[in-house]
Order: C-alpha cells, then sequence, then structure tokens
C-alpha cells in the first residue's frame, strides 16, 4: 500500500516504436497495447508487491471471490447473481457460492462450493485441492509475502504455525557464539555471520552513497556526518565496519530487519548471498500437523471455520486459486495425511515461478522483456475465451501515456488525470470535450486519498508524542495547511477532485457525508474549540485568522509567543521544519501549491517551514522508514473494507502491528485501538460505521494526518483503435476496466 507511489518510470521512446507495430508472440495479429507504470516482475498471486504486478498477476489467474461494482463480495458466483446499478440489472459470476453461518458456539462457518466445469490455462482441472493448496502457501509459518490471510481467526491455524520458525531467525536469536548445533551446522552459522556482517557494511555504504547524492552531505564529510542524517551516533573517525556494526547492534543482529527498514533501495536478497536458505522452516517444538478449520468437503467444495466474527474475512477468504500442479508438487499432495503440495517451512518450488506466472484467469503469459508483458487469450476461460488474442502491458512514463494514445503505441491508459490533462485530451477531441473521436475517457473516484502526514515522532514536545501539548503543536501546523487546501486542489485538478475532511476515501461506505448531523470542516476549530472562519472571509482574511488559531495552538504546545511571533520553542520541538513532497523536483504535485503558501504564511509568525521536492519519489518511503521525514505529502491506497488495523492499530506497548503502516505515524492510543478491534468483530454495517467515525475523530484530534483530496482515476481509450462497445460497461471504483476483459476487441 505504502510503496505504490514510489515508482521511478523509465523508458526510450524507441520502445514505443516497437511495440506499437509489433506483433504478439510471432504472430501478425495486432496486439492491444496498455501503458502501464513499471513493473518489478514480482508477478506472483502469492509474492506480488506492488499494484502493477499484481494487474499482471490478476490477469492470469481467478480468485475464490468477486465483487459487484459497488465493492460487495458476489456470494453466488456458481449460479449467478443479478445486482442492480446505475438504473440497470448486471449478471455477475465467479469460481464459487459462499454460505455463511454463525453458529451458536460464536464460530462462524464459510463454505464454499465450486464451479466444475473450470481448468488452468494449461488445461489441468481447478478443483477444491488447489484451493487448499493456496490456503496452506498463504498460512505457511515461513510465508513472507504482503497478504494477511494467515492472521484471519482461522480454528487451528496459531497451532499450526507453532513449533516452526525460519533458520536466519534461529541463528539470529542462538547468537553469533552459539555451540548448539542440532538445528544447523557449524558451517551454516559461520557462513551466516560472515554474510550478515558483509550485508550491513554494504547498506551502510549504500546509506553513506545515497545521502551524499541526496546532498546531505558533501563527498568528503566524515561517515559519522552520513550515519547522523540516518540517525545513528559514530564515533569521530568512524569507518563503514563501525556504522554497518552499530546498526546491527540496533536491530539485535536481525539483518533481515535491517535490511528492510535502514536501506537505500536494496533488498536482503540484494546484500545477502543465498538468503533463501535462511528462509526454509525449522522444526522447534510441536505443531499442529495441518489447519483444523480448512476443511475438505468433497471434490469441488471446502468449510473454512473462523474461531470468532472478523469483518474483514470474507475479502481475504477470496484467495487467488494458484495450480498445484505449477506452484507446488502434486506428488506432496496428499489431503488424508496432511500433506498440502510442499514440505511446510520450505516454499521454495512457489517462489521459483514468482517471475513467470498461471493460473486460470483470462490470458496466459508469455514473457516480460524490454519493457513489455505479453500475454496470450486462454481459450479455456471460464466465462469464456477473450475476443482478443494478444494484450501487452507497455512500460510507460507518466507524461508519455497521453501522448502514446494520440500517436497510436498504446490502445488504453491510465495517466495522471489533472486539469492539463483533460484540457490535453480536450484539445484532441474534434468536440472539444473529454470523450469524442479520437479519445474516450472514463473516470471514477480513486480507492484511496491524498494527506498530508505528520510524525507524532519527530513532531512533539518533550519526547511525548500523545500529550496535548504535542497534538497542539501538530495541530497548528494541520490549521494552516488545512485553510489552503481548497484552493491547492481546484488549481491542479479542477472538477476531477474534491477536498475531504476525513483521513478515509469518499468511495467508502463509513465515510463521513456532509449532511451527518456531527460532520466537521478537518482543524477549522481554534484551540478553545471555536470557529476559525465565518462566511463573509475572503482569502486574505482565512489566512489571518488561519495563523491567529496557529499561534493559539502553538503557545498551548508551550511556545513563547511576542507580539504576534514565536520567538522560542519548548523542549523536543523546534523552530524549523521539514516537510517532503514528491513531486518530481519541478513542483508537479497536488499538494505542492498549498505547502509553499503554508510556508510563506508560517513565516510571518516565526516559524519556517522548509519544503524538500523530491526527484525521486522512492526517496520519500526511505526517509520515512529511517525516521528522517518530520511532515510529507503522499496518498494511500484502500480497500473495499473499511478495516483501519492495518494503518493506524498500534497494539502492544505502542508497536505497530506486524507489517503495518503505523511506524509513519506513531500513533499510540489504547482507544483507538479498542474501536478498531471492536470494528473488526462485528458484521453490523451501520455499528461499524459509528464505530469508525469515532476512529476518524481520535486520528484527526492526533493531528498526524491532514485529509486533502479525493481524486478522481482516468482510464483513456483510443476512441479509434478500441471497439468501445466492448468495453465493461459502468466502470466503478470497484469494478475496473479489466472485469469484463474477456470481451474487450480492437476496433
Amino acid at each position: 500500500m505504502k510503496k505504490t507511489l514510489a515508482i521511478i518510470l523509465i523508458l526510450s521512446m524507441c520502445l514505443f516504436a516497437f511495440v506499437g507495430c509489433g506483433g504478439g508472440a510471432g504472430t501478425d495479429e495486432k496486439p492491444l497495447v496498455v501503458g502501464y507504470s513499471n513493473f518489478s516482475s514480482k508477478f506472483s498471486p502469492f509474492f506480488a508487491e506492488t499494484a502493477y504486478d499484481q494487474d499482471v498477476a490478476t490477469m492470469t489467474s481467478v480468485a475464490l471471490l468477486t465483487t459487484d461494482r459497488q465493492g460487495a463480495v458476489v456470494e453466488k458466483g456458481k449460479t449467478g447473481e443479478v445486482r442492480p446499478y446505475n438504473n440497470t440489472d448486471y449478471s455477475y459470476y465467479g469460481p464459487a457460492d459462499l454460505t455463511i453461518t454463525e453458529n451458536a458456539d460464536g464460530t462462524v462457518d464459510y463454505d464454499f462450493e465450486l464451479r466444475e466445469d473450470m481448468t488452468f490455462s494449461d488445461g489441468t482441472p481447478l478443483t477444491v485441492d488447489d484451493v487448499i493448496f493456496s490456503m496452506y502457501v498463504l498460512s505457511d509459518p515461513t510465508y513472507d509475502g504482503s497478504s494477511t490471510f494467515f492472521a484471519l481467526p482461522i480454528v487451528g491455524m496459531e497451532e499450526y504455525r507453532s513449533g516452526m520458525d525460519t533458520l536466519g531467525n534461529l541463528i539470529v536469536a542462538a547468537g553469533p557464539d552459539n555451540a548448539d548445533f542440532s538445528l544447523w551446522t557449524e558451517e551454516q552459522q559461520t557462513t551466516f555471520w560472515t554474510n550478515a556482517k558483509a550485508a550491513s557494511e554494504a547498506i551502510a555504504q549504500e546509506i553513506c552513497d545515497y545521502c551524499k547524492a541526496a546532498g546531505y552531505n558533501a563527498e568528503d564529510d566524515p561517515i559519522e556526518a552520513c550515519a547522523a542524517n540516518w540517525g545513528f551516533e559514530l564515533k569521530e573517525g568512524a569507518t563503514i565496519e563501525d556504522f554497518g556494526a552499530t546498526m546491527m547492534e540496533a536491530y539485535g543482529n536481525d539483518i533481515a530487519t535491517l535490511v528492510g527498514t535502514e536501506n537505500a533501495g536494496s533488498s536482503i536478497g540484494d546484500v545477502f548471498p543465498d538468503w533463501d536458505q535462511y528462509t526454509v522452516g525449522v522444526q522447534t517444538g510441536n505443531s499442529a500437523a495441518n489447519i483444523e478449520g480448512i476443511q475438505k468437503t468433497g471434490d469441488y467444495s471446502l468449510k473454512v471455520k473462523l474461531s470468532k466474527i472478523d469483518a474483514t474475512a470474507i475479502y481475504q477468504l477470496g484467495v487467488t486459486i494458484a495450480p498445484l500442479s505449477y506452484y507446488g508438487d502434486p506428488a506432496k499432495y496428499d489431503y488424508d495425511n496432511n500433506q498440502f503440495g510442499f514440505d511446510k517451512g520450505d516454499l521454495s518450488t512457489v517462489k521459483a515461478k514468482t517471475t513467470e506466472p498461471m493460473g486460470a484467469g483470462p490470458y496466459k503469459f508469455q514473457k516480460f522483456e524490454n519493457g513489455v508483458v505479453s500475454f496470450e487469450a486462454n481459450e479455456s476461460y471460464y466465462l469464456g475465451a477473450p475476443h482478443t488474442k494478444y494484450i501487452n502491458f507497455l512500460e510507460s512514463q507518466d507524461q508519455d501515456k497521453l501522448n502514446g494514445v494520440i500517436t497510436g503505441t498504446i490502445d488504453i491508459t491510465d495517466p495522471s488525470y489533472s486539469q492539463d490533462t483533460a484540457k490535453a485530451i480536450a484539445a484532441e477531441n474534434s468536440n472539444g470535450e473529454v470523450t469524442g473521436d479520437k479519445i474516450t475517457t472514463n473516470t471514477v473516484d480513486n480507492l484511496g486519498y491524498g494527506y498530508l502526514g505528520i510524525s507524532a515522532k519527530a513532531v512533539n514536545v518533550g519526547g511525548e508524542p500523545g500529550s496535548e501539548a504535542s497534538k497542539n503543536l501538530r495541530k497548528a501546523f494541520a490549521t494552516v495547511f488545512a485553510n489552503y487546501r481548497n484552493v491547492t486542489v481546484d488549481s491542479y485538478y479542477g472538477e476531477a477532485a474534491s477536498v475531504i475532511n476525513y483521513p478515509i476515501s469518499n468511495t467508502s461506505w463509513a465515510a463521513p457525508q456532509a449532511t451527518d448531523a456531527d460532520y466537521a470542516i478537518a482543524f477549522s476549530k481554534d484551540v478553545n474549540g471555536n470557529d476559525i472562519y465565518t462566511s463573509d472571509m475572503d482569502d486574505a482574511a482565512k489566512e489571518e485568522a488561519a495563523l491567529q488559531a496557529a499561534l493559539g495552538f502553538f503557545e498551548a504546545a508551550g511556545y513563547t509567543v511576542a507580539d504576534g511571533k514565536l520567538t522560542a520553542a519548548p523542549e523536543g520541538a523546534k523552530m524549523e521544519y521539514e516537510v517532503w513532497i514528491p513531486a518530481d523536483g519541478s513542483g508537479d504535485h497536488p499538494s505542492f501549491m498549498m505547502l509553499n503558501l503554508a510556508s510563506d504564511a508560517l513565516k510571518k509568525i516565526g516559524m519556517s517551514l522548509v519544503v524538500k521536492d523530491l526527484a525521486n519519489s522512492a526517496d520519500l518511503w526511505t526517509g520515512i522508514e529511517a525516521d528522517q521525514v518530520p511532515m510529507w505529502c503522499a496518498a494511500w491506497g484502500a480497500t473495499p473494507d473499511p478495516d483501519m488495523y492495518q494503518i493506524y492499530y498500534s497494539g502492544v506497548d505502542g508497536k505497530a502491528a506486524a507489517g503495518g503502516s503505523n511506524y509513519m505515524y506513531d500513533i499510540a492510543d489504547p482507544e483507538l485501538d479498542q474501536l478498531i478491534m471492536d470494528a473488526r468483530a462485528s458484521l453490523d454495517q451501520a455499528y461499524r460505521k459509528t464505530v469508525y467515525k469515532a476512529c476518524l475523530d481520535i486520528i484527526v484530534d492526533w493531528a498526524v494526518e491532514v485529509p486533502v483530496y479525493q481524486r478522481q482515476n482516468a482510464i483513456i481509450f483510443s476512441t479509434e483503435r478500441v471497439n468501445m462497445d466492448t468495453v465493461t460497461p459502468d466502470i466503478t471504483t470497484y469494478y475496473g476496466w479489466m472485469a469484463e476483459i474477456q470481451n474487450l476487441e480492437l476496433a
């Protein structure tokens, strides 16, 4: 979710010409070309990380459950359901029917009945064994992909995952001086620590190179200066070896977490030779041979039993059905004898197929080379053979996507949709509209929203992120930022976006509405709870009112104020803060104007706000992970269910949930944690909406996030080259153009 924006798009113009006139897979038939952001080659349904890689996997796969145009799960996919949308009845089909039963003992049964006519693209029949295999991959104690299927309260899940850990984790826990080689060899241990030391030093060097290239340090600055910029204190004259050793000590020798957190671009596999051998599981104690709650009830049916209600479960249970015969080993599958297609703790056979996906989806993966992912139609697709035989996904820089459609090298793409983009599209059409004879534009609200983040760890008073003084400090900034949202969003997007007041996408059923009795404009109250603005204020008056309100918050935070200006900061706070924004180094970002206006305004009251425009958006995430970014601008992606666990749950002792993103904000609020868990434990949507509103109010009170905009996504089609009558009708946030891709035809 957090890395989706951190993509650098590089592609030469000669590639456009090559793809635009070439055929697919050695045929003269012209492929349909889709302009895409760049890929990471992790096309696995289990291990894809970016949305772009996931889309490649989706082209070749089917999920156990599907959703309709409003994001609701289709529970009768096998037999089909008719649901109305936009005054039209639409039929929805999927691989399975689902029946949910709440039992008297508090458990919940999810019973699936699969179609019996489905095959994978290689002709192998799809059965319930493939579903069970897929679920066991996601449940394995060594699984390290992005899915949190294993966190569902499935009966027996904890017992199955206990008693095993990865070889790497066990060696780290034992330490370099371990003399017990009952679970691994002395050679394995020696090699591990040799490689770990080298990996820590490689990351240390990478950090130094990054800091110097980014302008933090001069080329001749000592290593300790680079380390200080990364939050590590070294003695004068320190070496790269010292830097690596200091990081190892800080992370308790956990090299995987060190690399994953402190890197400036590398992964553990890049710096640690043969890392995969240390990800294999080692049995350390007793564990269940199977997951009691995953039960095969027939060749085409299964039951998944949860120990309690979990409102998010229905979306996670709809796993991608991966072929056991391709990703696993059929010789190792025997359900009755607790064998599930691979050795427990060893996912090497699954990971070996990461770059070449295969499944029962509408298209077959052919290859990925020269920036092009090539697909061929899967003639056995259960919803019908695709009408277009070949499709290419072409890596494209965002600024080249629209031009690609205009020049004929791209047929479908998703350019960033701003006022300038809309004007450029309208200029190409003879009618002067965004949909016409050359280009057809389809817009929907983005499943996510733009925001300004403020780190409670970096912006606080006295080292206490949750104190009232710290909240007031962040509210001072948030009040000034919020005042400029309307002019900024209108300037950049025009009608293609709107200002939002809560940190949640407007596409969610849980989003507060302006008509709600307790709806509030974000950061429009002063420190005493009074309205900052009146209806008769012009822009100048609003700015003055916002600054006066900010002074009130600063003073309440402990700042010294004299003659309308800040003169001194309390302990732990500053008179100057940075805000980072990935605006390509040229100010090209929806929130860039807001930051500059706020910076100019804050100077008037004695606060310095330094706007740091990043040419490389990946630097933002690297900086955040290194605790180097006090404030930043970015956007969240969302899911059909508004569960807040992933982003805001702090867990025990203020530690973020495993795999979560609260480390960005560092909220630690027991009341918020409890509300998040309460909402998860109910299937009553009306109740959950009330609870989520209380959550949103707490998040706003912490002032770690300023909601900025809800934008629209645009998919543009070449009206001349795509038969628009065959495009998925009534595209929505939850039901994209690819939903019925099997019907799509070139003109």
